[in-house]
């Protein structure tokens, strides 16, 4: 069974950095890619960023580029999202999914960690 758990949300104040985790397991995730999203109260579920497993290749939504970076760790079956210079527009509950390369949607997710950015 996957199953995807993500830690390290809180409450930083504006210009700070979190770094949240996400570590996978029940499958092999060499052929997948996982990505880290966000939703805001309100609002739809927005695309941060994905890796993927085997190469590290990174990929990123505009609108975080230069602020968060995505990383993994093979050893730890664990996916990093680092987050820096952080705004309260970045308040949300972030969650990692995962897909099979090739796969049109991620069909696994966690259950979510809640960042709050106060000014």
């Amino acid at each position: 069974q996957v199953q995807l758990v993500e830690s390290g949300g809180g409450s930083v104040q504006t210009g700070g950095s979190l770094r949240l985790s996400c570590a996978a397991s029940g499958r092999t995730f060499s052929s997948d890619r996982i990505g880290w999203f966000r939703q805001a109260p309100g609002k739809e579920r927005e695309f941060l960023a994905a890796v993927t497993w085997s190469s590290g290749s990174p990929g990123y939504a505009d609108s975080v580029k230069g602020r968060f970076t995505i990383s993994r760790d093979n050893t730890k079956n664990t996916v990093y999202l680092q987050m820096n210079s952080l705004k309260p527009e970045d308040t949300a509950v972030y969650y990692c999914a995962s897909r099979r390369l090739g796969a049109a949607t991620y069909d696994y997710w966690g259950q979510g960690t809640q960042v709050t950015v106060s000014s």
